[in-house]
């Protein structure tokens, strides 16, 4: 009896020790795997806020916005959340630039004696009547993305008139130009 009291009491010390080194490393576990699953939101954030940036920085054709360089993995939960956070107001920041851009008045009263914004008439798509090669030279990322101007939403069609508009002026619109007056 007195073998099996001491069996029991040498079980009991067992499950104890077990338990009291067992449950510290659930406890880590648990931790490491909210952290994961906070890492992986945070993560997926900051990817599509990057790419809502970068479209819109495409579009205007200005230089992409850099990344850090650091790894998601590497960071603290509360260092991915403000990475998020900063990345949700770039893209925030460049769709806001992107919808106003330069002479916007003057684009849209070439527009309104070109053709309609949706325009497939070879040689020469959408509302600012563009042909492709300016297209390809002008919006190569959009042209290659999107197809022709006539599937550019019209604000992507007035960028790449801009970026045109900064080395060549409103030539590639002699006549258009002249009617409204910036020629």
């Amino acid at each position: 009896m007195r073998r099996s009291i001491l069996a029991c009491v040498g079980l009991l010390a067992f499950a104890c020790v077990t338990a009291a080194t067992s449950a510290p490393r659930a406890e880590a576990n648990r931790e490491a795997a909210t952290k994961r699953a906070a890492i992986s939101h945070f993560g997926a954030e900051i990817a599509a806020s990057q790419k809502a940036t970068w479209r819109w920085q495409r579009v205007m054709g200005v230089a992409l916005t850099p990344t850090a360089g650091r790894a998601l993995a590497a960071m603290s939960v509360s260092d991915a959340a403000d990475a998020a956070r900063v990345w949700r107001l770039r893209a925030i920041v460049a769709e806001r630039k992107a919808q106003h851009p330069p002479q916007l008045k003057a684009w849209l009263c070439i527009h309104r004696y070109e053709g309609s914004w949706t325009d497939t008439g070879d040689p020469y798509w959408g509302g600012l009547q563009m042909d492709v090669s300016f297209q390809r030279h002008y919006g190569a990322w959009l042209f290659a993305h999107k197809g022709t101007a006539d599937h550019w939403t019209p604000l992507e069609q007035i960028w790449v008139a801009v970026r045109a508009a900064r080395t060549r002026g409103f030539w590639p619109w002699p006549n258009t130009a002249r009617y409204c007056g910036l020629m």
